[in-house]
């Protein structure tokens, strides 16, 4: 078997295949927004077995007493699985690559490495980029009228923090080891929507170009089920 892009090394994946299909598939919760974009674009990427379900946002569902009883915050993506139901989508990029038995969610001495840029990226990163995206791309979609104090701060934070990323990029190809992570997914979750949403990728050359490499993926260009 060839090995997929950027050396993701799944184990034995025609078999569990194979015993995934004599059960009932997992389902993966979503809509068309950040978290579940990084989610289900992990899914694809590591070939997994899944059932995409989207939740419709615009009328409710996500708030109606079923999803709720999935997950009580009221929000995608959630994974239901053999293990269980599980929200927040860095937990589940986790356990799917658990499921096929493969490292982008790595079991040895880098995992401390991911959880400190997945918790870095959190407090920081896309926190900064999703404030902008919600600020300049969703709110006027609802009537509402972007503050521009917001923004700006938004992408002071993102300039502050996207410089930390930039040289750690400059001498690293991805954000952990040799190999993707689902740290590099994480990072990643609002760059797609750089440039609608004024995210100022563009003075950073060393974040351009690992994310250019991610766009090369498609998986991460197409995420979501036709």
């Amino acid at each position: 078997m060839s090995k997929p892009p950027f050396g993701l090394n799944i184990v034995n994946h025609a078999l569990i295949r194979k015993v995934r299909s004599e059960h009932r598939l997992p389902k993966l919760y979503y809509c068309e927004t950040l978290n579940p974009r990084k989610a289900c674009a992990a899914a694809r990427f590591l070939q997994a077995d899944v059932d995409f379900v989207r939740v419709d946002l615009a009328s409710g569902e996500q708030r109606s007493a079923e999803f709720l009883a999935l997950n009580p915050n009221g929000k995608v993506p959630v994974l239901q699985d053999d293990a269980g139901t599980l929200w927040e989508a860095n937990a589940i990029m986790c356990r799917l690559s658990d499921a096929v038995a493969a490292d982008f969610w790595p079991h040895d001495h880098r995992q401390i490495d991911v959880l400190r840029w997945l918790s870095w990226d959190a407090s920081h990163f896309t926190l900064h980029g999703a404030t902008l995206w919600f600020e300049i791309l969703i709110k006027p979609l609802f009537g509402g009228k972007p503050d521009n104090a917001v923004i700006e701060d938004a992408k002071t934070s993102f300039r502050h923090h996207g410089r930390v990323l930039d040289d750690h990029l400059a001498a690293n190809s991805v954000a952990v080891g040799k190999t993707l992570t689902v740290a590099d997914f994480a990072l990643a979750a609002a760059l797609p929507y750089a440039a609608a949403a004024e995210i100022p990728l563009a003075e950073f050359r060393h974040i351009q170009k690992w994310y250019g490499r991610l766009e090369e993926l498609d998986a991460w260009q197409n995420p979501f089920p036709a």
